[in-house]
């Protein structure tokens, strides 16, 4: 288990969200799925709930605040010592933010950024909120990876903006591992030539993948994914109620 005391060093997936129509349908399911607890916040805030492992925040769901809005998706955060920092980085390495810096009351700073390939995702400034405080565990973020057609133009982005290094896999699969400064592993890049859009995909960490699976197609999942093993370990990919797409694994433990 991996419990979060800090704020993580620049560039560490630090949190996770979920904007739906219907977030008391999204906390049925997902306490389904992942045996999670919520705390959900009042109206101003939007309904902002977080989803708890041991009543420690992990991620969150809120009510889409968009309320035409026909496709959602998880939105991965990288943590940031420098919220407006980071995003004069992101425009001078080509990608554009559709949400500028902004003051999250006491809890932190953040951003909404897209990368060169289409890519969306976020900054997290954390202070009174540091973001995920487990990880790495069941119910918990294990691995975040992007998907796109594009991968040669993300590599450069996101190694431009948070001073990552790149390690291609060996094999035939087009996945390049980006790891922190000090070498930490922190996620991979995808090149999928019939990707139609580039999207961050969450992995979660689960104990069994087979029940996890059979927990959420009875909560309404669809598998878009069936279960495999990977040298990474068994996983399995999923579609929520609402069309939001989510990985789980069951990591291989090193050696």
């Amino acid at each position: 288990m991996t419990e979060v005391t800090k704020i993580p060093p620049n560039g560490t997936p630090t949190w996770l969200d979920l904007g739906i129509p219907d977030h008391h349908r999204a906390m049925e399911f997902y306490g389904a799925v992942f045996g999670w607890q919520f705390l959900e916040g009042p109206p101003e805030t939007g309904n902002y709930t977080m989803c708890l492992v041991r009543g420690k925040p992990v991620a969150a769901l809120m009510k889409n605040p968009d309320a035409d809005a026909t496709e959602f998706w998880w939105n991965l955060y990288f943590a940031t010592d420098d919220c407006d920092r980071t995003v004069e980085r992101i425009t001078d390495a080509g990608g554009h933010i559709p949400l500028p810096p902004m003051d999250v009351m006491d809890q932190g700073r953040m951003a909404i950024g897209i990368d060169p390939a289409g890519g969306q995702f976020g900054l997290w400034q954390g202070r009174a909120h540091i973001g995920a405080e487990i990880v790495n565990e069941p119910g918990t973020l294990a691995w975040p990876e992007l998907v796109t057609a594009q991968p040669s133009a993300a590599r450069d982005f996101y190694a431009a903006v948070f001073e990552f290094t790149l390690e291609n896999t060996p094999g035939d699969l087009d996945y390049t591992v980006l790891r922190r400064p000090d070498d930490r592993p922190i996620g991979g890049i995808h090149g999928e030539p019939s990707a139609t859009k580039s999207e961050w995909l969450t992995y979660f960490e689960v104990e069994d993948v087979d029940a996890t699976v059979a927990r959420a197609t009875a909560a309404g999942a669809t598998v878009v994914r069936p279960a495999h093993d990977t040298p990474y370990g068994y996983l399995a990919g999923l579609d929520d109620p609402f069309g939001a797409s989510f990985r789980i694994i069951r990591s291989a433990q090193p050696g």
